[in-house]
């Protein structure tokens, strides 16, 4: 009975050191406990992130090598007209031109031509002492209009004949005869 109290007040001790050591950070190790522990090394060394290297492998210098930059800045970028900015862009080919004679003054492009009229005549009436009147089409409306009348919002009836009428485009400044449709 005496040996398992003994044994159980051990074991209570060794589990409270376990929780009591493992809340406190661990001490870091150096390069000589490191070597010691493990047995005999060939020469480490400590880099500036704390990382062990062995001492064979080159140094990393961070002073400025002043002749590997003046190597570097004689080198010249030729390119070959490639987009370096799009993936899988084919080169560039560079087109010579030949000599190009002088075609004259170059003005403003033209003006495009105002779009056309888009209305049908399609009939007329016309009673005595009253003003002829024409029937349009523009798509399914139907407009009637005398001379002088603006249709659509847009056009305005010119003169009526009795084959053809002239109608201007208000919004354009575009004058347009439109003939009599049959049928």
């Amino acid at each position: 009975m005496i040996a398992l109290v003994a044994l159980g007040v051990v074991g209570s001790i060794t589990t409270a050191r376990m929780f009591l050591s493992s809340s406190a950070p661990p001490a870091p190790a150096t390069g000589q406990q490191i070597a010691s522990a493990n047995g005999p090394k060939p020469a480490m060394r400590r880099t500036a992130s704390g990382k062990f290297v062995k001492a064979t492998e080159p140094r990393l210098d961070p002073t400025l090598d002043l002749d590997l930059l003046r190597q570097n800045e004689q080198i010249k970028y030729a390119g070959n007209a490639r987009n370096i900015f799009v993936a899988g862009s084919e080169p560039i080919e560079v087109v010579k031109k030949s000599p190009v004679v002088d075609p004259g003054p170059v003005g403003p492009p033209p003006t495009p031509p105002p779009p056309p009229i888009n209305l049908k005549f399609f009939g007329f009436a016309s009673k005595t002492g009253e003003p002829k009147k024409i029937f349009l089409s523009s798509g399914e409306d139907i407009f009637i209009a005398s001379e002088g009348d603006i249709v659509n919002r847009r056009y305005r009836v010119l003169r009526i004949s009795p084959a053809a009428v002239d109608i201007e485009d208000v919004l354009n400044n575009n004058r347009q005869s439109i003939p009599l449709t049959q049928g």
